[in-house]
């Protein structure tokens, strides 16, 4: 990461209400990783400095917008990919614990790569499906919160999150400018997966101007066993 860059980063960072200067170091070389590997490995389409700080880093640590992360928190970032946004918060919050899920066997196995070079041991990276991990009696119903940056729709996401998460925690899907249509077209999968829409925040991503949209579902009740569905289903066939 340049000097400039790391300059970006501190600045976005500010306008988000964080102190990024004691992490530097480590987002310095989780970028120095990201780039290296992406080279071969095709880990995220977005390859420049600016676009990698203001996108990936700036983009996840936006989350921290909601009010809701407790020290002591348990969270699952479902569908990680290259590890966001579950990567940088877990460098900045060392109080909370993060477990960063992901089907693609090459961005896990580059996730726990970082974790273990970036020394965060509140991060344990998961290869498999939340179809699937959601119907394991040992995670079913165990986390605080549940992460996406979902490119699925809202009631996909939430399948895919709600069996994962506690009665009485919440879960934090990361969404762009367009929501109305998805907010009203998922409330049904939302109460039937044992949920409740608490709050939308908007916001605008630092350096870019771009809207972004963090919609916060509340667990309310326990998820009726034959959810989640069998992988692959929540995304071709939604819940209504």
């Amino acid at each position: 990461m340049t000097a400039a860059g790391k300059q970006m980063l501190l600045q976005a960072g500010a306008e988000l209400g964080l102190d990024l200067r004691p992490y530097l170091p480590q987002f310095a070389l989780f970028f120095e990783l990201l780039t290296t590997v992406n080279q071969n490995l095709n880990l995220t389409a977005i390859r420049d400095e600016e676009g990698i700080i203001y996108k990936h880093f700036a983009d996840s640590l936006s989350c921290l917008r909601y009010a809701g992360f407790a020290s002591g928190l348990s969270v699952i970032d479902v569908g990680t990919g290259a590890g966001f946004p579950g990567l940088p918060l877990a460098i900045v919050r060392s109080d909370i614990q993060f477990d960063l899920l992901d089907a693609t066997k090459k961005k896990i196995e580059f996730v726990a790569k970082v974790a273990q070079t970036l020394a965060l041991v509140n991060t344990q990276a998961l290869w498999g499906r939340s179809e699937e991990l959601g119907r394991q009696v040992v995670k079913r119903e165990t986390y605080g919160a549940a992460l996406t940056r979902a490119v699925a729709s809202l009631a996909t996401a939430a399948e895919l999150t709600l069996p994962l998460v506690q009665v009485g925690g919440f879960v934090l899907v990361q969404k762009g400018a367009e929501v109305a249509r998805e907010l009203a077209e998922g409330q049904g999968a939302i109460r039937k997966l044992g949920g409740v829409l608490e709050q939308v925040l908007h916001l605008k991503l630092p350096g870019t101007g771009d809207t972004r949209h963090l919609i916060i579902l509340r667990k309310v009740e326990p998820t009726p066993p034959q959810y989640p569905r069998k992988p692959g289903v929540p995304a071709k066939n939604p819940l209504s």
